[in-house]
């Protein structure tokens, strides 16, 4: 087998940057595949408000790759880009892998720049994305031809999981919400608002990388709410709660979202965090155990927030091009639903080199993903989705509860 990798970045996934040529083909691919070359591109944030967590989630994307050495007759290309967590660099590295010519791209990962490029690069291109961290309910309503798809779930679920823990878990009949200013923020508190059965006191936005966010909190906290909602990223959220921990008790209830699922937030706020609770997406697919295995080994790391979703985008992408037959956007996008749906053989993480073989043949498979079953409706989004609740102290953060979720 040849796997060809092109980027520009230096990716510690593969260790290597360039051109690498990886030769010699074990029994894995099927009579259907004949040496026929898949192009996947991965476009993340590398850098930026949302770089510590990007960087784990291209791990994620890039992992399929490497599992597929030496297993496959198929040859894999792929180009890695980075968005910056920008909107403007997000479409100009879409451009280049648009450019380059991969007819599908697992990504981005802010649903801010997903947006932006869907509409602006990918749509009009013709060329498939499916993001792993996405999860804005506006991304549902797109005019996308059916090129836009995502392997976590909407925030349309996730304010519904908010609302229950935050009166359930933490019995506040009274709530604020702090979020950023962009798509994912305000579509996550209006869902948060919507679905809490309790009285929201104040709804307040804060822009990323300000150097402070005293005027927020204090609108936020002005009316003694039960519960503060925050929802943003880890470069704003270190800041935000320094200035909490410096100014106030420390002993009002929040609740963060998936965008603050971060190891590292309590020793870089300098305090346990103690009275911060979070809800997230959670890994709990029938592939779970092997990924979360695979990932340690490649990347001597524990797997994140939506490093699992990653694979899983990756993983469909590839299966859905293998039996379209064709490196085209449009063909691969009419297959998603057939390779990951309920029907046919299944196929998981550990036998996906065995899965290529059988969609390029024809056969009718079944996905079984390491995130979830990732079964696809009409909008590209998830039918189903398992929540997990993590509370954070001075060691990290650790999952204390799941919730099952259907839309």
């Amino acid at each position: 087998m040849s796997h060809n990798i092109r980027r520009r970045d230096v990716v510690k996934a593969v260790g290597v940057s360039g051109t690498v040529a990886l030769a010699g083909c074990a029994g894995g691919g099927g009579g259907g595949s004949g040496g026929r070359t898949l192009s996947q591109g991965i476009l993340m944030p590398l850098s930026g408000g949302l770089g510590n967590l990007g960087q784990p989630i291209r791990d994620g994307a890039v992992l399929p790759f490497r599992l597929l050495e030496g297993e496959t007759d198929f040859t894999i290309d792929s180009q890695v880009e980075d968005t910056q967590t920008d909107p403007n660099a997000g479409q100009t590295a879409a451009s280049s892998l648009v450019d380059a010519g991969y007819p599908a791209v697992t990504g981005a990962a802010s649903s801010e720049v997903t947006i932006q490029v869907a509409e602006n690069v990918f749509i009009p291109n013709n060329v498939l994305a499916c993001s792993p961290a996405s999860t804005a309910p506006e991304i549902t309503d797109l005019d996308d031809n059916n090129l836009i798809w995502r392997t976590p779930p909407s925030d349309a679920l996730q304010g519904q999981v908010l609302a229950q823990v935050a009166s359930d878990n933490i019995g506040a009949s009274t709530a604020a919400t702090l979020y950023v200013n962009n798509a994912y923020g305000q579509a996550l508190s209006d869902s948060f608002v919507s679905a809490y059965g309790g009285t929201v006191q104040n709804q307040v936005s804060f822009p990323k990388g300000a150097s402070s966010y005293s005027s927020q909190l204090s609108q936020a906290l002005s009316d003694d709410p039960g519960i503060v909602i925050v929802i943003g990223y880890p470069e704003s959220g270190v800041q935000l709660f320094r200035d909490y921990y410096s100014e106030y008790s420390g002993e009002t209830p929040f609740l963060v979202t998936d965008g603050l699922q971060n190891s590292d937030l309590p020793s870089d706020v300098g305090n346990a965090m103690t009275n911060v609770q979070g809800t997230a997406p959670s890994a709990s697919g029938p592939g779970r155990d092997f990924f979360t295995t695979e990932y340690q080994n490649e990347f001597d790391a524990e797997p994140g927030v939506f490093t699992s979703q990653a694979f899983d985008a990756t993983a469909v992408c590839l299966l859905a091009n293998a039996a379209a037959g064709e490196n085209s956007g449009p063909a691969i996008a009419e297959q998603m639903q057939s390779v990951a749906n309920p029907g046919g053989e299944e196929v998981t993480p550990s036998t996906l080199a065995d899965g290529l073989a059988m969609a390029s043949e024809g056969t009718e498979i079944q996905y079984q993903g390491a995130s979830s079953p990732v079964n696809f409706d009409s909008n590209g989004d998830l039918t189903a989705a398992t929540y997990e609740v993590f509370s954070f102290n001075a060691d990290g953060y650790e999952a204390t509860e799941t919730i099952e979720f259907s839309a």
